[in-house]
């Protein structure tokens, strides 16, 4: 009985495994690996940062000139200011003895470089104030003491040869032509000492201003000691001397006359003029 029942389960089995046509296949839950690169973008992390303040101009890019006012100039306002004067105070070195080098330095720590109030408001570019014999136009400013009295000109030449007179017109600057004209370190411990200028450093300052835009060479055309003068110039195929004048810019047949103390007639019949115009690089007689 046993053994029938065993056979009939059997057979039973067979049929079923039989009669099913669908496979049963089991998965694992293991994960694959691809070969395949995933490119994502880069991810970038900022940090909140406190912004800088903005880095201040170098020394041999920035002046700050303190003499009469304190005024903030580049070095392309100092040259600017150089070749516009260059040829008033070579010519005032010619007449009057002082030292280009010295006037233009003066002229650069007194004006601010020409942006100084003085120069902006009254063509004073040396800081010279009123004085008792001062009977022009005048300007108050703060200097040593609150609202003084400052000389006025009409044009910046007429500042420049009242500069000069001004030095060889008193007595207490006496010694300083008796130095030879290209120690502008003895003129400008001289001026300090003569009582120009009440700044201890005044000396250093303009020694350093003529030495860092190398002034002393507009010394040397002058005195004809640097081989390369420009005072001397071939006009007509002659060659001229220093009663010869090349037009710079801002020049005027008035100020010229005012710079080497002669008349706006005389320059004009000098040179065949007919009327007041000029042109940079122009050639003109002077005397």
């Amino acid at each position: 009985m046993k053994i029938r029942f065993f056979t009939i389960v059997l057979f039973g089995l067979i049929i079923t495994s039989c009669g099913s046509s669908k496979k049963v296949v089991r998965t694992t839950s293991t994960k694959t690996n691809t070969s395949r690169t995933v490119h994502q973008k880069p991810v970038v992390v900022t940090t909140e940062k406190k912004s800088e303040p903005a880095k201040t101009t170098t020394q041999s890019n920035n002046e700050t000139l303190e003499a009469t006012s304190k005024v903030s100039a580049t070095t392309i306002t100092v040259t600017e200011y150089i070749n516009q004067f260059k040829g008033v105070a070579q010519g005032n070195m010619k007449t009057y003895g002082i030292p280009a080098s010295i006037i233009l330095a003066q002229g650069i720590l007194e004006s601010g470089a020409g942006k100084g109030r003085l120069c902006l408001e009254a063509n004073n570019h040396f800081g010279i104030k009123c004085h008792k014999e001062w009977t022009g136009p005048t300007i108050t400013h703060d200097d040593d003491a609150a609202q003084e009295c400052f000389r006025k000109y009409s044009d910046p030449a007429d500042s420049f040869r009242d500069h000069a007179l001004f030095l060889t017109s008193r007595s207490r600057y006496n010694s300083l032509f008796q130095l030879n004209k290209l120690d502008y370190k003895g003129w400008a411990e001289g001026l300090k000492k003569a009582g120009y200028a009440t700044d201890p450093k005044y000396p250093s300052k303009l020694i350093g201003l003529i030495e860092r835009y190398k002034l002393n060479l507009f010394d040397e055309e002058v005195t004809g000691t640097s081989g390369k003068s420009n005072t001397v110039v071939v006009v007509d195929n002659s060659v001229a001397d220093a009663n010869m004048y090349t037009i710079q810019k801002g020049d005027t047949l008035y100020s010229l006359s005012k710079m080497f103390n002669t008349t706006v007639e005389e320059i004009k019949r000098l040179n065949k003029l007919n009327d007041n115009s000029l042109s940079i690089g122009q050639i003109i007689k002077v005397k």
